[in-house]
C-alpha cells in the first residue's frame, strides 16, 4: 500500500510539472524552439545540404616534373651525416651527381565553382609548379584546367575550364557572421577519395599559424586531411564560409579555413587581371606591449607603434614619424600589427586614407595616398624579420614555432619555402612550398640569414644544390642554376 501511495504521488506531481511547463510556454511562445528553427543542437542529418553543393565541389589532380632526388635517390640517402652516407658517395663516385632522374610527381586536391562559366577557386599550394592540372566534377566527368592567378600570401588560386556546360555554383556567404561554435561541413577529396563530406563545429577564429602576413584562419574541428585542400567550409544554410586549407600534422582534429571574406576581394582581383595589388603605407610596425600601452596612457591596448618610416613612402610624405602609435585607418579602430597590415592591403592604390595617430599626447589624423605594395623592394630593404624572397622565385621563412607544428618538424634546424613562384628556376627544379632548406652546397642553414649568405656566395650561372627535407618523403637535393 505504501508503495501504492509514493507511485500514485510522483504521477500527481508530474502531472502539475507538465501543466506548468506547458502553461509557460503558452504565456511564453518565444520560448519554443521554432519546429522550422535551422539553428539546432544537433542537426539531425547534413544529407540536404550535402546534396545541394557537392555539384559544385570539384577533384583537382595535378602532375609535376621534379627534377633530381628521384625515388630510388631518396631511398638510399636519408642525411648528410646518416648511416646511409656511403650511398651518397658511390652515386657521386659512379654516376655523377646530374645522374638523379626527374620524375612525374602527382598531388591531389579540391576545388568549387563560383560561377557558371567555369572559374573556380583553390588553394595555391594545390597547383602550384603544376604542369598539368585536371579537374574531375562530382559525375567524373575530366576537363583540363589553367591557372589565371594565384597569390601565394594568401594561399588562394583561380582556375579556368573550357566547356560548353553551365556548372553548378557554391553560393559564398559571410565568414564575419558565423560564430564560434557553430556547425560547419567540410566537402573535399581527402587522400583522392572524391567528394567526402565532413561535420563538425568552429573552434575558434581569427587563428594565427604562421603561413603569412594575412594569417586569420577559421578553426575547425571537421576532419580536414591531405586532399581536402581547396574545398569548401559550409554553413547551415549551404554557403561557403571558408576555403580549407590547412592541418596541424601533430594535432588530430583541428584544421584551418581562410575565411571567404578575406578570399573574395583576392578572388575578385585574379580574375579580373590575374594578380592581387595590395595597399601599401611605408611603415615598419612593431606590437603595442601593455607596459607601452600603460606608458602613452591608452588603456585598451588598441593601436601599433611605427618603428621605422621608408623616406619617400607615403607614410613619409604624408608626415607620420616614428614612434607614432597608429590608432585608427578610415575610422576603423587598429586592434594589432596583423590588423593593420590586413586593412592596409586592401586599400586600393592611389586611394586616400584618414590615419590617426597618438604622438606623444596628443591625437593627429594625416591624409595618406596609399601605394601598391611590392615585396621584392620591401625584401631588398632588409625588413624581413621572418620571411625573405629571392631571386629563385622562392619566398623562405624562420621556423617559427606554428610552422614547426604545422610540418611536424621537431627540433629541425633551417629554412622552410613558404612559396614558389610559377615558372620561376625553383619551380623547373622541383622545390615546393614545405620543404625544409638544412644545406646550401654542402653549408648548414640555420636560419634567413644563413640562407641569404649562401646563395650569395654562388655565381650567376652556377649551380645551387639544397639539401631539402620533405614531410613524408625524406631527404632530396635540388639542383637550381642560379
Amino acid at each position: 500500500m505504501i508503495a501504492i501511495s509514493l507511485l500514485r504521488h510522483r504521477i500527481q506531481s508530474a502531472i502539475v510539472l507538465v501543466a506548468l511547463g506547458s502553461a509557460f510556454l503558452m504565456a511564453h511562445p518565444e520560448s519554443a524552439i521554432a519546429k522550422n528553427d535551422p539553428v539546432r543542437m544537433i542537426p539531425e542529418n547534413f544529407t540536404e545540404l550535402s546534396e545541394m553543393v557537392s555539384p559544385a565541389v570539384v577533384n583537382i589532380r595535378t602532375v609535376k616534373t621534379v627534377k633530381g632526388g628521384g625515388p630510388v635517390f631518396r631511398h638510399f640517402w636519408r642525411g648528410p651525416e646518416g648511416e646511409n652516407d656511403q650511398f651518397r658517395e658511390f652515386f657521386e663516385k659512379f654516376f655523377g651527381e646530374d645522374q638523379q632522374r626527374d620524375f612525374k610527381q602527382r598531388s591531389l586536391g579540391s576545388g568549387f565553382f563560383i560561377d557558371r562559366e567555369g572559374y573556380l577557386v583553390t588553394n595555391n599550394h594545390v597547383v602550384e609548379g603544376a604542369d598539368e592540372i585536371t579537374v574531375i566534377l562530382r559525375n567524373e566527368e575530366e576537363y583540363p584546367a589553367k591557372v589565371v592567378g594565384r597569390d601565394p600570401n594568401t594561399d588562394l588560386a583561380l582556375l579556368k575550364i573550357t566547356s560548353g556546360n553551365n556548372f553548378p555554383v557554391a553560393k559564398l556567404g559571410d565568414s564575419e557572421t558565423i560564430k564560434v561554435g557553430e556547425w560547419v561541413l567540410a566537402i573535399g577529396s581527402p587522400f583522392g577519395l572524391e567528394h567526402t563530406v565532413t561535420a563538425g563545429i568552429v573552434s575558434a577564429k581569427g587563428r594565427v599559424i604562421g603561413s603569412g602576413p594575412y594569417d586569420d584562419f577559421i578553426q575547425t574541428d571537421a576532419s580536414i586531411n591531405p586532399g581536402n585542400s581547396g574545398g569548401p567550409l559550409l554553413d547551415l544554410v549551404g554557403e561557403v564560409v571558408g576555403i580549407n586549407t590547412a592541418i596541424i600534422a601533430t594535432g588530430q582534429g583541428i584544421g584551418f579555413a581562410i575565411p571567404i571574406n578575406l578570399a573574395r576581394n583576392v578572388i575578385n582581383q585574379l580574375k579580373e587581371s590575374g594578380e592581387v595589388t595590395r595597399g601599401w603605407l611605408g611603415v615598419g610596425i612593431q606590437p603595442l606591449s601593455k607596459e607601452m600601452g600603460d606608458y602613452y596612457g591608452i588603456k585598451d591596448g588598441t593601436g601599433v607603434m611605427v618603428s621605422q618610416v621608408f623616406p619617400g613612402d607615403p607614410a613619409d610624405e604624408s608626415g607620420i614619424q616614428p614612434k607614432d602609435i597608429i590608432l585608427e585607418v578610415n575610422g576603423s579602430k587598429i586592434k594589432d600589427s596583423r590588423d593593420l597590415t590586413r586593412l592596409i592591403a586592401g586599400l586600393s592604390v592611389g586611394s586616400t586614407a584618414k590615419i590617426k595617430v597618438l604622438r606623444g599626447k596628443k591625437t593627429k589624423t594625416f591624409r595618406v595616398k596609399i601605394a601598391k605594395r611590392d615585396d621584392k623592394r620591401i625584401a631588398s630593404r632588409g625588413q624581413r624579420p621572418q620571411e625573405q624572397e629571392h631571386e629563385l622565385g622562392i619566398r623562405v621563412s624562420e621556423l617559427t614555432s606554428e610552422l614547426r607544428n604545422r610540418f611536424n618538424l621537431n627540433d629541425e634546424q633551417g629554412v622552410i619555402v613558404v612559396g614558389v613562384e610559377q615558372g620561376s628556376a625553383a619551380a623547373q627544379a622541383g622545390l615546393q612550398s614545405g620543404d625544409l632548406i638544412k644545406e646550401v652546397n654542402h653549408q648548414v642553414i640555420e636560419n634567413v640569414d644563413d640562407f641569404d649568405a649562401a646563395i650569395e656566395k654562388v655565381k650567376k650561372g652556377d649551380a645551387i644544390q639544397l639539401f631539402v627535407r620533405r614531410m613524408n618523403m625524406g631527404f632530396l637535393v635540388i639542383k637550381i642554376t642560379k
